[in-house]
């Protein structure tokens, strides 16, 4: 019998298409596994993840927490824990409340018809590098109030620092990541230098200004470049995502004409394939979980991709359905780690969805897209597409 770590390689072409049959075995007959090549515990049950997630007494999310390190440019909301991230994560999310997101929505659904328009007199184009990459960009910017820096410039930067989060599988990756880091932190010290625009880096940036202590700048100043990255790099793998399903039912795309379906439907695609594959934790004592004890400090993954197909939480869970509720899945995380922008994200997508479902044209597959080789995110590299009158 092939081992758990033999059965689920993040890397394989064949999970690369399509993981979850390979999941679904897992859960079924091993639950939570020993992955060797992650050096770590990886759980596939929506219930075993939710656990690890809230319990962030139990299972740490800040390395130092268990004797680990954390560079500097990396302390910021998403690796600092409770109570020390409190503070800043409270400051982010009174700032995104702060902001007119149906603006925001507008301003993307206009940039995607006006992209749907110069797209249309053309032929075949990648949905990826014309749709996914610039309405990304161009949402996480507006939510900020800064300008968006050159969209293949920037691509660039980000898939550095996401290829890196693939660093346990692959440790070359990791100081390439360092080196896009420490430019896109480069940009992000001009933002705060400069005379912001109406939006939440501004702000976040007043707020920040009237704080004495250094530290607390400087995870304002981190939190905003992993918000502006991380922002982009997991709306453009959404989009890519999402367009890939309804390309392949288009059907769905239609009925997302009615609002209603469009509200509930952009998390359903998100839950149906999301573009975070999982996030990890490291135990601070022992402790049982899913019938396995786990040491301390031993790594455990959440897989997102396995708990949002399992059935036990979601019926039907392989089937797309544009009107589930409640839908509690992972695509944006759990907990006091889950992503501060989902209201941005869901805006950018709605946007995105409303935008193709009213276009003139329709928009249709040529040929199979090309997946990203990482395993942290699931994102297309390319998919080719057309519109069709």
């Amino acid at each position: 019998m092939p081992s758990a770590t033999d059965l689920y390689d993040p890397l394989d072409a064949r999970v690369l298409r399509d993981p979850y049959p390979v999941l679904a075995e897992l859960r079924r007959t091993t639950p939570v596994f020993w992955h060797e090549g992650m050096g770590s515990w990886a759980l596939t049950r929506h219930a075993d993840c939710v656990r690890v997630l809230r319990d962030h007494a139990l299972f740490a999310r800040d390395p130092r927490r268990t004797g680990g390190t954390v560079p500097e440019p990396s302390l910021s909301v998403q690796t600092l824990d409770p109570p020390q991230q409190s503070r800043v994560r409270s400051l982010f999310m009174t700032a995104l409340r702060a902001q007119d997101l149906g603006a925001v929505e507008e301003r993307a659904r206009r940039l995607v018809v006006g992209r749907l328009d110069v797209l249309a007199a053309g032929g075949q184009f990648d949905v990826v590098a014309e749709l996914a990459v610039p309405l990304s960009v161009a949402v996480v910017a507006d939510l900020l109030g800064v300008e968006p820096p050159p969209y293949t410039e920037f691509a660039e930067v980000s898939d550095a620092i996401m290829r890196s989060m693939d660093g346990g599988l692959n440790p070359a990756l990791v100081e390439p990541g360092r080196i896009a880091r420490q430019r896109l932190s480069d940009l992000v010290d001009g933002w705060f230098a400069a005379s912001s625009r109406p939006g939440l880096l501004d702000h976040v940036r007043r707020v920040a200004g009237r704080d004495a202590d250094p530290l607390a700048r400087l995870y304002v100043k981190n939190t905003a470049r992993v918000m502006f990255q991380g922002g982009y790099s997991t709306m453009a793998a959404a989009v890519g995502n999402a367009v890939a399903v309804l390309l392949d039912r288009p059907e769905a795309l239609e009925q997302m004409r009615d609002a209603a379906l469009l509200a509930t439907g952009v998390d359903e695609l998100v839950r149906f394939d999301g573009p975070v594959q999982g996030t990890t934790r490291v135990a601070v004592r022992a402790c049982r979980i899913g019938g396995v004890d786990v040491a301390p400090g031993q790594k455990v993954v959440a897989l997102f991709a396995a708990a949002n197909r399992d059935p036990d939480a979601f019926p039907g869970a392989d089937r797309l359905v544009l009107d589930r509720t409640p839908n509690p899945h992972l695509g944006y995380g759990w907990g006091p780690h889950s992503c501060i922008g989902t209201t941005v994200a869901q805006a950018g997508l709605r946007a995105l969805v409303a935008a193709l479902a009213f276009y003139p044209a329709r928009l249709v597959a040529v040929g199979d897209g090309v997946r990203r080789r990482t395993a942290t995110m699931r994102a297309y590299q390319t998919l080719p597409a057309r519109l069709h009158r």
